[in-house]
């Protein structure tokens, strides 16, 4: 064999290797159980660190533990599958309708403030809060950063949950969000519960203080399709947009009625 001949040769066999390599490199695998999820965040943080994920995110992220409590919540979402009068009274949506009027007068001034820039009026705004988070006291105690870890390694909705987890990553490399931050179930964080990627693209301030939450789901829902001046009940121009926020038929009806009740539309208990 000539000298040209083996390096040409060698040439070859380097590339079919790195061919090879390259395409038997496979994206960390789901599981469906908390056995695989270490050797999954091991994986995960390698193609997270090649993406530009910065050190502190990737230290976070290698604490986290398989949360067995979101798994089970994942699971068991029975109340959006309970009809409309059913899923008010669980929800207490009188209780809900009587707080909002009073807070719809009492913060007036950042009501009319949040109107005139994004064109959603208070109702449906303080029914996206008490519903959410009982008007913020009640944001969740869960460690956000596993919760949504577990659920993109979880096989169930990988793909969405990939994009949130990358997305959490990105705030805590920029200091919005920390390794420890609490939130809900699925890691919704804040007094309107925003998941980490409409955090990136709505969020305004400290989504833990009312008027940056309330103007972050304004933003939201202006972002969806809210025309200002517009109906939003069922069949209305931004009922739309009260459907992007949440996907449950029951919640986007109660979010609608509530919010026509509390911007005086007829009593708590009116249908």
């Amino acid at each position: 064999m000539t000298k040209r001949r083996a390096m040409t040769t060698f040439t070859f066999t380097v590339a079919a290797l790195f061919a090879a390599f390259g395409s038997g490199a496979q994206a960390a695998q789901c599981g469906s159980s908390p056995a695989g999820f270490e050797t999954w965040k091991r994986e995960f943080s390698e193609e997270a660190r090649a993406k530009g994920v910065g050190g502190t995110a990737i230290a976070a992220l290698m604490q986290t533990n398989y949360a067995s409590a979101t798994i089970a919540a994942d699971r068991g979402q029975r109340s959006f599958q309970l009809s409309l009068d059913q899923f008010l009274a669980k929800r207490g949506a009188p209780a809900i309708v009587a707080r909002g009027r009073q807070l719809k007068q009492s913060q007036a001034a950042m009501f009319a403030s949040i109107e005139q820039r994004y064109g959603v009026p208070p109702g449906p705004l303080i029914a996206i809060w008490g519903m959410e988070s009982a008007f913020g006291s009640q944001r969740g105690n869960q460690h956000m950063l596993s919760s949504i870890a577990t659920l993109a390694y979880d096989c169930r909705r990988p793909d969405f949950f990939t994009e949130q987890l990358y997305a959490a990553l990105k705030l805590i490399d920029r200091g919005v969000l920390s390794g420890n931050t609490r939130g809900s179930m699925h890691g919704e964080v804040g007094q309107t519960q925003f998941m980490p990627k409409n955090i990136l693209a709505y969020g305004v301030g400290n989504l833990d203080v009312a008027a940056n939450a309330l103007a972050s789901t304004a933003n939201f829902l202006r972002a969806n399709g809210w025309k200002a001046g517009a109906g939003y009940q069922p069949g209305e121009p931004n009922f739309v947009a009260i459907e992007a926020w949440n996907a449950a038929g029951v919640y986007q009806k109660a979010i609608a009625l509530m919010g026509r009740q509390i911007d005086g539309g007829g009593s708590a208990a009116a249908r």
